[in-house]
């Protein structure tokens, strides 16, 4: 007979059951309902059920039977309208039959004497295969000689499994001699490795430069994408991808006697198996790849040093130690997200849980040495957290999310080893912001570029100061008469804008008279153009502060001025002086102001 593909679901007052049956005829369907039992038989396949609820058979029963699908769905009532059936996502569970703890497998292993004459039969490859080969005979241990072995696997009661697999042991595990290894041996020498793996460069690598880390804590994993259960309460709706329902149906159900000590070590060896599990599906965002067994068994104390803890916080710091001294990325985020993650998947509910272990159970199958983890651990697991009660799934979350763990717990220094990386790094800047400043080659060009920039524009003023000078000198010659005195008598600088001139005292015609003697340098036309002007300005003009201050202050314009007087006198004429300008020049030389007094006295 073949147990078919079956999936349960249920409405307030039915049950409903889909059978998955193809090739089959729609005539030959028997089906019995008893209570907690039921049996459907299809020729050739054939169910039976033991459900958590009773259900009855009073004619509001009913069938469909697609044929294009080959899908028979049936509805059956409650015996109890309205009850809740708990579990009916734990298909092997359901496998059992009524008044038996466990069920046969579905495949057995036949005895060698059968599995001889199926050899005989079959037509093999020779050279595949080498018939020298040492060959050791296997003797079984005594029941003393067993005891004495240390115990390991789901509930620790496993022994001598090792014993025959010498070959496979270090592509599987890390200890050398499990079998010989108390547990305190073994834990011991987990922390030496983990020590003497702790790479402090790896470490401050992923400390500094945490860019890919960062992507990572941002990444969702499908159990934070869960919708609420309708069916339970507090646990969210775990959909089974049709490969997980067929691994399910395989599992051959068993009961596990288990006292208390190996209940509460098997609890703490699942959350160490989540946490390293969660890991891995963070770090590769999902994606499984030819690393995932590694990683996954690597952080495990459980599955690679067969660790059995006492405490959870026991868990929580081998876990820590471990993803911060073996992986890709060694981040202390990392470990804290993990837990978290682990927290939500175990108050998503324990088909959560299951589900999360059937991928790690698909995980070793597809790796060679790795399945023999799946015999030690998973599968175990995956049938025995189908009987748990989702009370103490939920207590155990609870206990996670309260529990904490610090960089100091696991005892490998990276508080003090950040406090010493960022004081370096300090330091660093500060010798980097030291040499920063403009270069000496810098500093000279831009003191010679100065420099030049400073002489050419004193040179492009003097130009322009020789060029106004000529000018002048030009008109004077144009005008007849100051040629010579263009020469000898450069015309003085305007004062500058910014400085205000200080208005100087009226003169008196005297004086003038004595300051135009002391101009040795003047010809002859000038002095008597001057002083025929002079005698004017004394017969009609009176001196006003503020017209001899608007003289000073406009030399250019009265020397233009004069120059025109001049060479018009020349011809014969003498023009009027203008009411609203002093037509007076006072020329004045760089002589020493003691020699002008000397004149005035003789």
């Amino acid at each position: 007979m073949i147990t078919p593909a079956f999936d349960l679901s249920q409405e307030p007052d039915h049950l409903i059951l889909s059978i998955r049956v193809p090739y089959t005829r729609t005539s030959d369907f028997d089906l019995y309902i008893d209570g907690t039992d039921l049996k459907f038989f299809a020729k050739p396949y054939f169910l039976r059920l033991t459900l958590p609820g009773r259900i009855i058979e009073d004619g509001r029963e009913k069938a469909k039977f697609d044929i294009d699908k080959g899908l028979f769905t049936l509805w059956v009532p409650k015996e109890t309208p309205g009850e809740h059936f708990e579990g009916l996502q734990m298909l092997t569970s359901l496998l059992a039959p009524k008044g038996s703890r466990s069920a046969k497998p579905l495949v057995e292993e036949v005895s060698t004497e059968c599995s001889e004459r199926v050899g005989d039969n079959e037509d093999e490859d020779e050279e595949d295969f080498d018939w020298q080969v040492e060959q050791e005979i296997y003797t079984e241990k005594s029941e003393e000689e067993l005891r004495a072995l240390q115990k390991y696997g789901f509930g620790n009661q496993r022994c001598g499994v090792f014993a025959r697999l010498q070959k496979e042991l270090s592509d599987v595990i890390d200890i050398k001699n499990p079998e010989g290894t108390s547990a305190a041996g073994r834990r011991q020498a987990r922390l030496e490795a983990e020590a003497s793996a702790f790479s402090t460069d790896h470490y401050l690598a992923d400390w500094f430069e945490d860019g890919e880390i960062k992507g990572l804590l941002k990444f969702r994993p499908w159990w934070t994408k869960l919708s609420p259960s309708s069916e339970q309460e507090g646990e969210s709706a775990v959909p089974f991808t049709d490969d997980e329902k067929e691994q399910l149906r395989k599992f051959t159900n068993r009961s596990y006697l288990l006292d208390k000590a190996s209940r509460y070590q098997a609890w703490l060896s699942l959350v160490d198996i989540l946490l390293a599990y969660t890991y891995e599906v963070r770090s590769t965002e999902g994606e499984h790849n030819v690393e995932t067994p590694w990683t996954i068994r690597k952080l495990s104390g459980t599955l690679c040093w067969l660790e059995t803890y006492s405490s959870l916080q026991e868990v929580l710091v081998s876990f820590g130690r471990r993803v911060l001294c073996y992986p890709l990325y060694r981040h202390f985020s990392l470990v804290s997200l993990a837990i978290h993650d682990t927290a939500k998947i175990l108050h998503s509910g324990k088909a959560c849980v299951l589900k999360c272990l059937l991928d790690i159970h698909k995980v070793f199958r597809e790796n060679e040495p790795a399945y023999i983890l799946n015999d030690l651990y998973i599968t175990d697991y995956c049938i025995w957290i189908q009987r748990v009660k989702s009370k103490k799934v939920a207590d155990l979350a609870a206990t996670l999310e309260k529990a904490t763990l610090q960089k100091t717990d696991l005892e490998l220094e990276i508080g003090e080893l950040e406090d010493a990386a960022r004081i370096v790094a300090v330091e660093e800047e500060q010798q980097a912001s030291k040499r920063a400043p403009v270069s000496s080659d810098d500093s000279s060009s831009s003191s010679d570029s100065s420099s030049t920039s400073s002489d050419s524009s004193s040179e492009s003023s003097s130009e322009s100061e020789e060029s106004e000078a000529e000018e002048d000198c030009t008109e004077s010659k144009e005008g007849g008469g100051g040629g010579e005195m263009c020469k000898d008598n450069p015309p003085e600088p305007q004062p500058s804008s910014s400085v205000s001139p200080t208005p100087q005292a009226p003169m008196s015609f005297s004086a003038e008279k004595r300051r135009e003697d002391a101009l040795p340098s003047a010809s002859e036309g000038s002095r008597q153009l001057i002083q025929v002007l002079g005698e004017r300005v004394a017969e009609e003009l009176r001196i006003s502060p503020d017209s001899s201050h608007k003289g000073a202050r406009q030399p250019s314009s009265a020397a233009t001025e004069t120059e025109g007087t001049s060479g018009r006198s020349s011809g014969g004429t003498l023009l009027e002086p203008s009411p609203r300008r002093n037509p007076l020049l006072i020329v004045q030389t760089q002589e020493d102001p003691d020699d002008l007094e000397g004149d005035s006295i003789s």
